[in-house]
């Protein structure tokens, strides 16, 4: 007959080999399986457009059945909104790191503009700038819209700050100036390929630079020019 101890080496094995998952890995395979429907439903809205893509579309490319992406998500819209919220936030927190870039305006206004088009090449970016305000509903139409002003203004006060420093020309109109910027930057979310010969990386430095060419300060004319 076994002893106390005996009994206790047993047990702890038991547990040891326990075929059943524990609840921090319960909790890592619903991410895992939330994470793979996200990324399956926001590249067919890219590819397709949100109204031409049916859960069904996106449950069969997992294949699995349209109620576990009800499980997870709800609706059609609530994976859009994740979507869009999912790329807004990454270009928030852009805004925020670019203010550790350097010393100058112009410094923190290059990084958060580079990071900015290398997001909007990417799966959720590209999701904010293909999607519409009028495919979402009303409430999700104005926590858009509010997401995409935050962004607007840290652009302008980078703007700002570059023209305080004296490390940027100064704006006619520091409204336009970050329209002009984002819309420029915004359209490789429609014509990048990820196939093709450049990066995301290659792609933004270089539209970037394009860009803040004319952003630079132009010399003092000297004495007799």
């Amino acid at each position: 007959m076994g002893t106390a101890s005996d009994l206790k080496v047993v047990m702890a094995r038991e547990q040891e080999v326990s075929p059943f998952p524990t609840a921090e890995e319960r909790s890592q395979d619903r991410q895992r399986k939330r994470e793979a429907l996200l990324r399956a439903a926001v590249r067919m809205f890219n590819e397709r457009g949100f109204h031409a893509t049916t859960l069904e579309d996106v449950a069969n490319s997992l294949g699995v059945t349209k109620p576990t992406i009800y499980h997870y998500f709800g609706n059609k819209e609530n994976i859009l909104l994740e979507c869009v919220e999912r790329g807004l936030s990454e270009l928030s927190a852009a805004a925020k790191a670019a203010h550790k870039e350097g010393d100058r305006g112009l410094d923190r206004l290059k990084a958060f503009l580079i990071r900015y088009a290398e997001i909007n090449m990417d799966d959720f970016g590209r999701c904010v700038i293909r999607t519409a305000d009028e495919q979402l509903s009303p409430e999700g139409r104005l926590r858009f819209r509010a997401a995409k002003a935050d962004i607007d203004r840290a652009l302008r006060a980078m703007i700002e700050d570059g023209v305080a420093d004296r490390s940027v020309a100064p704006q006619r109109d520091v409204k336009l100036a970050a329209f002009a910027l984002a819309g420029a930057l915004n359209w490789p979310a429609r014509w990048f390929d990820p196939k093709g010969p450049g990066s995301p990386e290659a792609v933004a430095r270089t539209l970037v630079e394009i860009l803040l060419d004319g952003f630079k300060p132009q010399p003092e004319p000297r004495a007799g020019d």
